[in-house]
């Protein structure tokens, strides 16, 4: 079975009541809204990632200012052939803050769309279950930056 591990870095970014989101375009092509951020490079630092990744989605420069926490998911898919595949995602989330840089959308990359959003509004969002995850970290701040809506061990 092919194992494949992927670590990613996000934002959550509140001011006045309101969250910025990015919305994702999936390869069936669905859109539901996620947090700012995505995968690492190679050799990158994740707060350097978080940074860069808000910047290329949303158009904002954002200076990070607290580890929230570390969500780890697991999901088993069919690959290419019919072999089957092992995925983990690593995703590491931040709180941050917006310095500077102007809203604008993603062009050309995995958003489509960036906006705020009222927080008693992400309910009624389709969005992606980072969403809830990263604003349960916000509000809640474990010590050990765990969500209580983090995913059972799939071992």
């Amino acid at each position: 079975m092919k194992q494949e591990l992927r670590v990613a870095a996000y934002a959550v970014c509140v001011r006045d009541g309101e969250v910025l989101l990015a919305r994702w375009v999936s390869s069936d092509g669905r859109k539901r809204w996620t947090l700012p951020g995505g995968g690492m490079d190679h050799g990158e630092e994740p707060v350097d990632a978080v940074v860069r990744e808000v910047e290329e989605e949303t158009g904002y420069v954002a200076e990070p200012t607290s580890l929230l926490g570390i969500d780890s998911i697991r999901r088993n898919w069919i690959r290419r052939l019919g072999a089957p595949g092992d995925f983990q995602g690593l995703r590491i989330i931040y709180e941050a803050q917006v310095t500077g840089g102007v809203l604008r959308n993603e062009t050309g990359g995995s958003t489509d769309l960036a906006a705020w959003h009222p927080l008693d509004a992400v309910p009624g969002l389709p969005r992606v279950e980072l969403v809830d995850i990263g604003l349960d970290l916000w509000r809640e701040r474990p010590p050990v930056g765990r969500s209580r809506l983090a995913h059972p061990s799939n071992d």
